[in-house]
């Protein structure tokens, strides 16, 4: 239900997009590699991506959240509408309302042990290297997403819809030109990743992108 509600709102969006024009996002060097790379994977879930990194590769002080999950080797990172994200069947008015109005968002922070593809066995997954200038951006994006209050502290708003996972309040706002691709696609150009650095609207589309700066390690039923 889920899905089928998500290409409806794909439609919508492709519809605004005709009309304003699409957006640019601001262009980021990708950082010479003169470190060992950093790994992180996109995970493709059908309407939206998630971004999974290693915990222990965090910089220290760079994203405190991470601290949430201190038993789990790898995080996975999502952003999206508040309602339609928390809701494990939503609706076609919860579609609507997320697509045609301004609304709060979240973040969805699941925290895993096992390989990539063996806790995501039906997802298509791409693996994507990054330079340590490029991975601490990335985490700085994650961070600076976060709702704070003036002590800087975080609103945790319960369990998430998998594993171990928490959603988060997120200080940005959802709407038809700020999709779920597009907060990903721009936490992957922040990151280095310049093939992303258009207006994505689909997460097909997204993974394809991705691909011009990552390897497909899995295709899953969403490849």
């Amino acid at each position: 239900m889920r899905e089928k509600i998500s290409h409806l709102l794909v439609m919508l969006l492709g519809i605004g997009l005709m009309a304003a024009g699409s957006a640019v996002f601001p262009q980021v060097a990708f950082a010479d590699l003169d470190t060992p790379p950093r790994t992180i994977y996109l995970v493709n879930h059908g309407w939206h991506a998630g971004i999974v990194m290693r915990r222990s590769d965090i910089p220290r002080g760079v994203w405190p959240e991470h601290k949430d999950f201190p038993d789990s080797k790898y995080l996975e990172v999502g952003w999206g509408d508040s309602t339609f994200y928390q809701t494990p069947e939503p609706d076609l008015f919860i579609a609507l309302q997320a697509g045609l109005t301004p609304t709060e968002s979240v973040l969805h922070i699941v925290g895993f042990n096992n390989p990539v593809t063996r806790y995501f066995p039906y997802s298509e997954v791409v693996e994507i290297q990054l330079s340590d200038t490029g991975f601490e951006r990335l985490c700085r994006y994650f961070n600076d997403s976060h709702l704070r209050d003036k002590t800087g502290k975080t609103l945790a708003l319960g369990p998430g819809l998998y594993g171990k996972s928490r959603f988060y309040r997120s200080n940005e706002g959802y709407h038809l030109f700020n999709n779920s691709n597009h907060w990903t696609a721009r936490a992957l150009q922040t990151a280095g990743c310049r093939s992303v650095s258009e207006s994505v609207l689909t997460v097909d589309q997204l993974m394809k992108k991705s691909l011009q700066c990552g390897i497909r390690i899995q295709s899953g039923k969403n490849g």
